[in-house]
């Protein structure tokens, strides 16, 4: 039987028990069917990824009871998405798909001429998650609270690289930006920032390049959507910047068998 890969907000060590959510609960027994017994991989974004298996308690409850550690808790690029809320399915596929491409932070922001200015930050999050557990993923980015782009510009943190994608074409192409960079620049902290589908304005490019560590970049010669341009930009980014430099590593034998089922 494969196993089933969840996330969880308690501390992992072996010989221990985690208490499942009623969600995590239902998933389990009556949409997968699993038993007592059955394989469980958990993981919570701080001690790695550990091994487990379900055991009851009670009608609707139910705990992980932890064996060993499969995979120890590794570095990951600290990447930033910073984008303009878009509709609701468009929002949820940048969440589920910007966790699969390995971002750190998802954070919506509010432009002039954004079209859609409220977030259910908690749906967000319930993406990302699902997307972490299903591609073997030992984190899951923290998803922020809208901010007005401005206000977040202006506590911008030191040391955060910036790359912002210009759809006026005032930035080099996006390969050719980010190939030149030295190894201080690529160790950096970075954000992303993509624009809303009717584009920055005026007053809000200029605080953009204002930014010390800003890198202005064009993604090609045809218009994208909104949530096209964010994650191509983090493509790209991972693919010159990111951990997208490193081989791809042998999958476990507990994810392979998980990938058919879960």
């Amino acid at each position: 039987m494969s196993a089933a890969r969840l996330f969880v907000e308690a501390d992992l060590a072996a010989g221990g028990e985690v208490a499942l959510d009623e969600a995590q609960v239902h998933y389990l027994r009556n949409v997968m069917r699993r038993p007592d017994g059955a394989p469980l991989l958990l993981f919570n974004g701080r001690d790695g990824e550990w091994r487990g298996t379900l055991s009851s308690r009670g009608k609707k409850s139910a705990v992980a009871e932890l064996g060993e550690r499969t995979r120890e808790q590794t570095p990951e690029p600290d990447v930033w998405l910073c984008f303009a809320p878009v509709k609701r399915a468009r929002i949820d596929y940048i969440a589920e798909k910007a966790t699969e491409l390995g971002v750190s932070v998802l954070q919506p922001v509010v432009t002039r001429h954004t079209a859609v200015e409220r977030v259910n930050v908690g749906r967000l999050r319930a993406n990302a998650i699902e997307a972490a557990e299903q591609t073997e993923r030992l984190t899951v980015p923290d998803v922020r609270d809208s901010v007005d782009l401005g206000k977040l510009l202006d506590r911008w943190p030191e040391g955060r690289r910036l790359m912002m994608c210009d759809e006026t074409g005032g930035g080099p192409p996006i390969a050719e930006a980010l190939s030149g960079l030295d190894e201080a620049a690529r160790a950096a902290p970075w954000a992303i920032v993509i624009g809303p589908e009717g584009g920055f304005a005026e007053i809000e490019l200029q605080a953009l390049r204002r930014i010390k560590d800003v890198t202005s970049v064009g993604l090609g010669p045809r218009i994208l959507r909104a949530d096209t341009a964010a994650l191509a930009a983090l493509a790209c980014w991972q693919a010159l910047v990111g951990d997208w430099r490193r081989p791809t590593p042998r999958l476990s034998g507990d994810y392979r068998a998980s990938r058919v089922t879960v």
